[in-house]
């Protein structure tokens, strides 16, 4: 029996011109290569100059997209943008990548940090197989450098710019089709502290920098991410055999090689890009999924496992049959 259900159509990408390494990084700040590698797995960061505002880059990632799923622009009907970094208070930042694709319907920003991205594909996910829209833009758009305390060396080395987008859209097919086949959303605001912004519109007496508590991050990061794979398992009756592909947010290498163990998987089946990307936030995940489609890794008919973690705490976890 067929159901409506999300299908990925496209996916595109944008990341800053600048690229900046640790060894130039470590100019500025005290800190260096092997300082950085050892304890992240990062080589390298793009940093977005003052054009490459969060809308324009989410733009150029969602234009891409389209272009990919062969999709007009005017037959998106919503624009879901996960974002920290909104270049706005408001509008939504959305509104203006609608207004620049000239998509129809509707547009607004999601915030859920670095599981903004999963948390957006839910949301677009509920939308189509209810038919509220038959096409959405999902888009993960981040500019971390703008909210970082450069004389923190230990937050600014770990965070990039970027975005990434992916088209939906909806198509009548039966359990074995490609398609999205859950997302698993939660959150724990008692952990709120331990990652979060020290500002808000009006606080002028705050910064409004990005603040961490590192070690607690890492020891919630592996053990609730994989919860919420075990859960997208248990949901769509497959195991961890089933797997081809795991695509986890990208914040640490370390964290990312935990919950591989944890999963049984090898290296070879765990898509990496932070040594490149660095921390983008809700952009990291459609980044390195694009990455791995691009070069050719990720193939049709595949079974993707997306996991994320970002303040909140927020988490979740979404499986694909590309």
């Amino acid at each position: 029996m067929n159901r409506t259900r999300a299908q990925l159509a496209g996916v595109g990408t944008y990341l800053p011109e600048n690229l900046v390494t640790n060894d130039e990084l470590a100019k500025t700040i005290d800190t260096s290569d092997a300082w950085i590698r050892e304890r992240t797995g990062i080589r390298q960061r793009h940093l977005a100059q003052p054009h490459e505002t969060c809308a324009f880059m989410a733009t150029r990632a969602a234009e891409i997209a389209l272009a990919r799923a062969g999709i007009p622009a005017a037959e998106i009907g919503a624009v879901i943008l996960a974002t920290a970094t909104p270049d706005q208070a408001f509008p939504a930042t959305a509104t203006r990548v609608q207004a620049a694709l000239g998509t129809s319907g509707f547009a607004f920003d999601l915030s859920a940090a670095c599981a903004g991205f999963v948390y957006a594909l839910g949301v677009a996910d509920a939308m189509i197989r209810t038919g509220q829209v038959r096409a959405a833009l999902v888009i993960g758009a981040e500019v971390y450098s703008r909210i970082l305390n450069w004389d923190d060396r230990g937050t600014c080395v770990l965070f990039g710019d970027g975005a990434g987008a992916v088209v939906l859209r909806a198509a009548e097919v039966d359990e074995a089709a490609p398609q999205l086949l859950s997302t698993h959303l939660h959150s724990d605001g008692a952990l709120g502290d331990i990652l979060y912004v020290d500002g808000a519109v009006g606080r002028r007496d705050l910064p409004g920098h990005l603040v961490m508590n590192g070690r607690e991050v890492f020891r919630h990061a592996v053990a609730r991410m994989s919860d919420a794979i075990d859960e997208a398992l248990a949901a769509n009756n497959v195991t961890r055999a089933d797997i081809d592909w795991l695509i986890p947010h990208q914040a640490n290498r370390r964290i990312i090689d935990g919950i591989g163990k944890r999963l049984g998987l090898g290296e070879g089946q765990v898509v990496v890009t932070v040594d490149r990307h660095a921390n983008t936030s809700a952009a990291s995940i459609p980044l390195a999924m694009a990455a791995a489609i691009e070069d050719g890794r990720i193939k049709p008919g595949q079974l993707l496992l997306l996991v994320a973690l970002g303040g909140g705490l927020t988490w979740g976890s979404a499986l694909i049959r590309l």
